[in-house]
């Protein structure tokens, strides 16, 4: 069953996955009866589940289950993978690959780094602690609202900005 993202509670699961580009406005726009669709569609062992999807930030695809209702099984979540697939697809773009770090720069765009060039951006001072960084890794809807981005040195970046 589909219900907008922002009526998801904070428990509910999340998956984020990134965009290698900005969408446009017409993909954003284009994309909408197909995340609506895919929530409305998606079921776990038979039964529905309450989800939604949406695109944050014109990068960043968030898909959201509320478990208080049911919970997603192995097949659900390979349902999930094969509708990003798909997406990327559709798209032209990669949200699957992890190698890409995003941030969100002073002008409020979303910045992409690649993970191998971290350490020379830090060393660089173009990366700090108080740098704005997406973690992808955040589970539930909740985290969001006041935790994502976050600044980098309260995430697993921290190790990066320690002194020895």
């Amino acid at each position: 069953m589909y219900v907008p993202f922002d009526q998801l509670p904070p428990e509910a699961r999340i998956w984020i996955y990134q965009a290698d580009r900005p969408l446009t406005d017409a993909e954003l726009t284009s994309l909408e009866p197909a995340l609506a669709r895919f929530a409305a569609e998606w079921t776990s062992h038979g039964r529905t589940l309450r989800a939604s999807a949406a695109f944050l930030h014109r990068q960043f695809l968030v898909v959201g289950l509320d478990e208080a209702v049911s919970e997603a099984s192995g097949c659900s979540i390979d349902a999930s993978v094969r509708f990003v697939r798909g997406l990327e697809e559709q798209l032209g773009l990669r949200l699957l690959a992890k190698e890409t770090l995003a941030f969100l720069g002073a002008d409020g765009q979303v910045q992409l780094l690649e993970r191998r060039d971290l350490r020379q951006a830090v060393a660089e001072g173009r990366l700090g602690p108080q740098t704005l960084y997406f973690d992808n890794t955040v589970a539930r809807r909740g985290q969001l609202d006041g935790a994502w981005p976050a600044p980098a040195a309260t995430t697993w970046l921290a190790r990066y900005f320690t002194t020895v």
